[in-house]
């Protein structure tokens, strides 16, 4: 079932399967400024990522000995939520685990997803409490695809994305799936790197995040739109666009958890970049989306 939060500036609809964005447009000039999930290209809108980001080696690990199976961002995304909380301009949906996500997670959890409208701002805010007997471990992320308006006289190459603070980062390539960590760089975030269908060649660029309140701006010089995703402390970031089959979007995911290292010893216990958390704990967080035309 469909949700729809509001203001003045921005009208959102969001699918209580999943909580996924289905549509963010502008009450200005009804602009749709989300991706619409041509299945020919990408067929999805803004999946939440959990209990993993990215893909496990084999789509598979174990837990204290024992081998799960679970497939590419996790379960949640194609789950149904229900609504928790509604206003005009916020809405919570809740995901509790259950018999057939105990089979492929061995944890007790409940998940929430808040949306919530700030002038042209609109939060995704994560809340994960953990009802186990002990520690729990997980990732989350959020994978926002936005439209890219083009014209006879914009097109894609005309946009670019720039980073705040403005300072080089390690980036982290992939080989095939998984992290190629020996081969991680610093990149040159400090400076803009102009959006092409080729930039995507080698799958997503994934970047660490160091600090607080750091942006990913998409823009162009040709026209006002842009686009703020505002990580907060999202320790990386995922930029990305599907390729070779291409379309005029692109989406900016913070992430707080990361594909398998290449390297791994598929054990959860040691995955590289998850979350631990102690029993009736609660992890949040979450990142902000500024809209402007």
């Amino acid at each position: 079932m469909d949700y729809i939060i509001k203001n003045t500036i921005l009208q959102v609809v969001i699918s209580s399967k999943g909580a996924e964005l289905q549509s963010i447009k502008s009450q200005h000039n009804d602009y749709e400024y989300l991706w619409q999930a041509d299945p020919n290209v990408w067929g999805r809108h803004a999946p939440v990522l959990f209990p993993i980001v990215g893909r496990l080696k084999n789509d598979e690990y174990t837990y204290q000995g024992e081998t799960y199976h679970m497939t590419q961002h996790g379960f949640a995304r194609d789950m149904e939520f229900i609504v928790e909380q509604q206003t005009a301009e916020s809405i919570t949906f809740l995901l509790k685990d259950t018999l057939e996500t105990r089979k492929i997670y061995p944890f007790k959890f409940e998940l929430r997803v808040n949306y919530n409208l700030l002038n042209n701002l609109l939060e995704e805010n994560f809340s994960v409490t953990n009802k186990s007997a002990g520690e729990m471990i997980f990732g989350i992320g959020g994978h926002p695809g936005f439209n890219i308006p083009t014209t006879n006289s914009i097109s894609k190459e005309d946009y670019y994305f720039s980073t705040k603070p403005s300072v080089a980062r390690v980036q982290i390539p992939l080989k095939g799936s998984y992290l190629d960590w020996d081969n991680r760089s610093l990149a040159s975030t400090n400076s803009l790197i102009t959006l092409s269908d080729h930039l995507f060649k080698n799958d997503a660029l994934i970047f660490q995040m160091r600090g607080h309140d750091n942006k990913v701006s998409l823009k162009t010089e040709t026209s006002a739109f842009h686009v703020n995703v505002w990580l907060r402390d999202a320790p990386f970031v995922g930029v990305w666009s599907q390729y070779p089959q291409t379309a005029d979007y692109v989406c900016i995911e913070p992430w707080w958890g990361i594909a398998d290292r290449s390297d791994t010893n598929g054990k959860l216990e040691d995955k590289y970049g998850m979350n631990h958390l102690a029993h009736d704990a609660t992890f949040t967080a979450g990142f902000g989306m500024a809209f402007h035309d």
